[in-house]
């Protein structure tokens, strides 16, 4: 992570989330099923470079993992290649931690 990469709080994402806010899991897909956040995609810090063309440049992409680590290498990348995203500090520990909502079970987005 640079020391400039956009970050924001679970409370910002829970705020955003609300009005549809587009949410990258970078985990892996085990990871993911055992709880993530509502209307996260999966799509895991590996495949990401090679999936970028998926994503919206319109609009703004929040990314998390489990703790913010990976989240932050990859926003880092998304926002050198011209996507206004943001790394979700605490990643889904914190959002657990939090007790907001999670999703749990094998169904993939």
């Amino acid at each position: 992570m640079s020391r400039n990469t956009p970050e924001i709080t679970v409370d910002q994402l829970a705020t955003v989330l609300r009005d549809g806010a587009n949410v990258i899991d970078v985990r892996e897909p085990g990871e993911y099923v055992e709880g993530h956040v509502p209307g996260a995609q999966l799509i895991p810090m590996g495949q990401l470079a090679n999936r970028m063309r998926e994503l919206d440049k319109s609009a703004p992409l929040y990314v998390v993992c489990a703790s913010g680590n990976r989240s932050a290498s990859m926003t880092d990348l998304l926002v050198a290649t011209g996507f206004d995203a943001y790394s979700v500090a605490g990643g889904t520990s914190g959002w657990i931690r939090s007790g907001r909502e999670v999703v749990t079970g094998t169904q993939l987005r």
